[in-house]
């Protein structure tokens, strides 16, 4: 099964950036790639995908012009390049890897917790 291990976040201020990476060791060739996102209280929800070709991608409308998601294949990572954060911004970051339509097989990494202060 593949093992994801997210990295990257922090603490940033409102207004600033900060670049997710998750590295994926295993097979993932051919499977679309997503960030979610978990804040406090809520539930888990993907905030961007993209295809295996990188050429489709899917944003959530609370990111839409602020997140950028890219993948390289040949490293076998996936990327969330975050701007314009916003203190809702703040939860814990996963990815993962799309196995079926609605994201619910394979395994969790451990997140990274991403906290933007106002």
């Amino acid at each position: 099964q593949v093992q994801l291990v997210e990295s990257g976040g922090g603490l940033v201020q409102a207004g600033g950036s900060l670049r997710l990476s998750c590295a994926a060791s295993g097979r993932t060739s051919g499977r679309a790639l997503g960030w979610f996102r978990q804040a406090p209280g809520k539930e888990r929800v993907l905030v961007a995908s993209v295809s295996w070709s990188g050429f489709s991608t899917y944003y959530a409308d609370s990111v839409k012009g602020r997140f950028t998601i890219s993948r390289d294949n040949a490293k076998n990572t996936v990327l969330l390049q975050m701007n314009s954060l916003e203190p809702e911004d703040t939860a814990v970051y996963y990815c993962r890897v799309q196995y079926d339509t609605n994201w619910n097989l394979g395994s969790w990494g451990q997140g990274t917790q991403v906290t933007v202060s106002s």
